[in-house]
């Protein structure tokens, strides 16, 4: 009984000991990768300033080659949005937030499976002489007390092989 007594203590004061570090770890996170096209800036653009455009690259559709989608709004233009559901990888919707041709590319992302969420995505372009440097990322808020989860998860373990897939990929389509 007393053993049962010093369980419950040592893990009260486990769970109150993450709950006081949450307040302390930040709750916004920011993720991105860059990778170098030999291509000219105009060239990269068209693989980018739209939903579409994006989807032509996006590594998760190699995860599931039958995910449902629907376009709403007129690609290309600000409130323009992609809703996907899949059992592979989740469900949500990606709408056009922010256009500024061509070196910015923003949207917003709302996650509803595995999990709710949202956040924002970019991709920003900068020329380079004849190539062009392509920055994809993400941008988000985990709430308290999950943002103490932060503090054991790799970012880029997590979702390095994805976004390196998906770079690649524009990478190849750009510089056909």
């Amino acid at each position: 009984m007393k053993a049962l007594k010093y369980l419950a203590i040592g893990l009260g004061t486990l769970v109150a000991l993450l709950l006081i570090v949450g307040l302390f770890v930040p709750k916004d996170f920011n993720y991105e990768k860059t990778i170098t096209i030999n291509a000219p800036i105009d060239t990269v653009w068209v693989n980018v300033n739209s939903l579409s455009a994006l989807d032509k690259w996006s590594p998760w559709n190699d995860h599931d080659s039958v995910m449902k989608k629907e376009l709403t709004g007129k690609d290309g233009i600000v409130g323009a949005m992609q809703s996907w559901e899949s059992d592979i990888v989740g469900s949500g919707s990606q709408t056009i937030a922010a256009i500024d041709k061509p070196t910015l590319f923003e949207t917003d992302l709302n996650f509803f499976q595995p999990h709710k969420s949202n956040g924002k995505a970019y991709v920003k372009l900068v020329s380079k002489g004849t190539s062009t440097k392509a920055t994809w990322g993400m941008k988000g808020n985990i709430p308290y007390p999950m943002n103490v989860l932060t503090l054991f998860m790799n970012m880029d373990k997590t979702m390095g092989k994805d976004w390196d897939h998906g770079l690649s990929k524009l990478k190849k389509l750009s510089e056909k």
